[in-house]
């Protein structure tokens, strides 16, 4: 976050996602041996998520499966596992919709033409997932997967045909957790379809295509739960890890990244699934699957993952490949959440200059909405304001003294 937009962290979050050693054995498993016995009721379901689940409770963000702690923070995995790379997982019973949803694809033709376009990210610091943009070798992925190789550092890539390829990092935009790398010697490769993530609406359904766990091409069926989720990742709640697994050196929770815009699905996601494609019915990529939400302080999958817009990664993965750099939208304005009965971001400072100030907005205004959405803290405020471009004009509702108003502020760019 830059010194120019602090905000108050508030006690949850999301936190980056660490290692699970390869080496370590196998899945647990439950003996179902009927032994001439009836066979007894089925245990009762484990406690739903509590409705209204926000970005403020705990949640593991960073789906990368590490062999040790890694930059931008660490914590294990809930269940670790031999590595099996020709391992391709089973798809989960698909949503009745899906089918119906193509005319013309099925769940199997939606895998079957992804999986060679989605590859394993291997590194000293663990494995991820890959997304491939182009046939001679650029793949789109996670910052946190690549974070340890650094710039121009090394790394291999799997392909779905066995075949591996030495990979470099192109560009990285913490910012939007967010990378580029390249794979040598390469030709050929199937590049992915690009979706359109602002067509998507709640209940649409998807796939998670990734290698969770080491799992290469491992597939899982969903739908899209929700839209526009705001989630802040890095921060205290990366210490919070399982003894043992370690954490980001000097153990400092790692940079806090506010990421907005984020689509919610419940197609199972695990560490190693971060940076593969969350995919629509017509086999387009719509996501960039990188975040889990936890309960009670497990690591594994609880139906509540997230993946950065497609469309977002476009924007970011078009300005590294050209430049490895990337510009943000600023507003200027330093925000906190507000408190009593009221919903939305308090300004506590705007800065001078700032396209916030030119527009006209001032300290003790109470943002409601931006560009027409809900505004319900001060990381929305922030995560929204990364999603649009430089030079774009935005929107702005905010009360003051009890009055509702409009403003339009053109964003400049974050220095």
């Amino acid at each position: 976050m830059n010194a120019n937009e602090p905000r108050e962290q508030g006690n949850g979050g999301w936190s980056q996602f660490g290692a699970t050693p390869p080496s370590a054995g196998g899945f647990p498993r439950r003996d179902t041996t009927v032994m001439g016995q009836p066979v007894p009721p089925p245990p009762p379901p484990a406690p739903a998520v509590k409705p209204g689940l926000s970005t403020r409770q705990k949640a593991i963000a960073g789906l990368a499966l590490a062999a040790m702690a890694i930059g931008g923070g660490a914590a294990g995995a809930a269940v670790a596992t031999a590595m099996q790379p020709d391992t391709i997982a089973a798809a989960a019973p698909a949503p009745a919709s899906f089918k119906q949803a193509s005319s013309t694809l099925t769940v199997s033709d939606v895998a079957a033409k992804l999986q060679p376009s989605v590859v394993m990210i291997e590194g000293s610091t663990g494995e991820g997932s890959g997304v491939v943009l182009t046939a001679d070798g650029l793949i789109l992925t996670n910052n946190h997967v690549v974070v340890g190789a650094g710039q121009g550092g090394q790394m291999s890539v799997k392909f779905s045909d066995g075949k591996s390829a030495k990979a470099s990092v192109v560009g990285t935009d913490p910012a939007t957790d967010l990378a580029v790398i390249r794979a040598e010697g390469v030709s050929g490769l199937t590049p992915a379809r690009l979706g359109d993530s602002d067509q998507l609406r709640v209940g649409a359904p998807v796939l998670a295509i990734g290698s969770p766990l080491g799992l290469q091409g491992s597939v899982t069926a969903g739908i899209v739960s929700a839209l526009d989720r705001t989630l802040t990742v890095g921060g205290e709640q990366q210490q919070q890890v399982p003894p043992g697994w370690g954490q980001q050196p000097g153990g400092q929770g790692g940079e806090v990244t506010t990421i907005g815009g984020a689509i919610q699905t419940d197609a199972a996601i695990n560490p190693g699934n971060s940076g593969g494609a969350l995919v629509d019915a017509a086999g387009q990529v719509v996501g960039i699957n990188s975040a889990i939400a936890t309960n009670g302080g497990s690591s594994g999958n609880i139906g509540v993952g997230f993946a950065i817009p497609i469309n977002t990664a476009k924007q970011v993965a078009d300005q590294l490949i050209k430049g490895g750099k990337v510009s943000h939208a600023y507003l200027g304005v330093s925000v906190t959440d507000a408190t009593g009965d009221v919903s939305g971001a308090l300004v506590r400072q705007v800065i001078e200059g700032s396209p916030a100030a030119k527009a006209g907005l001032q300290e003790g205004d109470l943002i409601t909405k931006i560009a027409g959405k809900p505004v319900d803290g001060g990381d929305t405020v922030l995560g929204q304001v990364r999603g649009f471009k430089v030079g774009q004009q935005v929107q702005i509702t905010y009360m003051r003294d009890g009055k509702t108003s409009n403003v339009t502020v053109t964003l400049a760019e974050k220095k």
